[in-house]
């Protein structure tokens, strides 16, 4: 049985007061469990096409549905309850005087119960490691650790479905892959997850479907190791979007016998090690 959407876009069009077209006739849906990637250059649309889904921007023209139901008729605190956003900033959305505080300001604003609201800070703090920052102000943290804070805010609010804009920008390898670990686990329990990235080496290890965005359209839509498939490398090319170097590779040494993406390092050794009779 085909899934309705949690999110759909009906010929939408963005329109900025400069004039600027920044998206042109999308029409894509977001499938409850899905993990969506939305990638493209600066300027091709994403972030403008990803602010429609939880109401920060209007459509010009067109429509914008969450569950079925057109945005315009939800109420700001109905959509932030629904759908939580991760600036690639998170000093965008960061203002209270401390981690505590900050992380229980959502949920004081849904009137929780105040032992549910203790409950639910003292689980993200936990999971993402702030207890040492609890009494701390948030400015004094550094930006990946302000991101992570940024991330865990939206997370008390349990959202059916998390979008984040460049999620490891400023974090460390270690820190970029607790992050999308993480994220990754909460898909797994059936949040949907949406994320805007250049890093294409998450993309390719986390993300299940890519939305290629180029000049306000959407170039290419479908399942990762297929947009990531020698098939495509040169529409790819087209948007100056490079797969992971293990993509890439794969292309050169196993085109012939593995037609579909490699697109982690253990993916590539037990390819290999299948190609050539190797033991595992």
């Amino acid at each position: 049985m085909r899934r309705e959407p949690i999110i759909s876009t009906k010929n939408l069009w963005h329109t900025y007061p400069d004039g600027t077209v920044a998206v042109t006739d999308v029409t894509v849906d977001i499938s409850p469990k899905d993990y969506v990637a939305v990638i493209g250059q600066n300027g091709s649309g994403k972030t403008t096409l990803v602010k429609h889904f939880n109401g920060i921007l209007k459509p010009t023209k067109g429509m914008v549905m969450v569950e079925g139901k057109p945005t315009a008729r939800y109420s700001i605190a109905e959509l932030s309850r629904r759908i939580g956003y991760v600036f690639q900033n998170p000093d965008h959305q960061i203002f209270k005087s401390t981690v505590e505080d900050e992380l229980a300001f959502g949920l004081q604003n849904l009137r929780l119960p105040k032992e549910e609201i203790t409950k639910r800070v003292a689980e993200v703090i936990e999971t993402f490691n702030l207890e040492k920052f609890r009494m701390k102000h948030p400015f004094s943290l550094n930006r990946a650790e302000r991101r992570r804070l940024a991330i865990a805010a939206v997370l008390t609010m349990d959202p059916e479905v998390i979008i984040l804009d460049e999620p490891t920008t400023g974090s460390d390898p270690r820190q970029s892959y607790e992050t999308m670990d993480y994220v990754s686990r909460l898909n797994h329990m059936g949040k949907t997850v949406i994320i805007i990235t250049h890093n294409m080496r998450i993309v390719a290890e986390y993300a299940k479907r890519i939305i290629v965005m180029k000049d306000g359209m959407v170039l290419l839509d479908g399942a990762t190791s297929d947009i990531l498939s020698q098939t495509h490398a040169e529409v790819l090319k087209g948007t100056f979007i490079e797969p992971p170097q293990v993509t890439r590779l794969g292309y050169m040494l196993l085109k012939d016998e593995h037609p579909n993406a490699i697109l982690t390092v253990d993916e590539m050794y037990k390819t290999l090690a299948e190609v050539l009779g190797l033991p595992e």
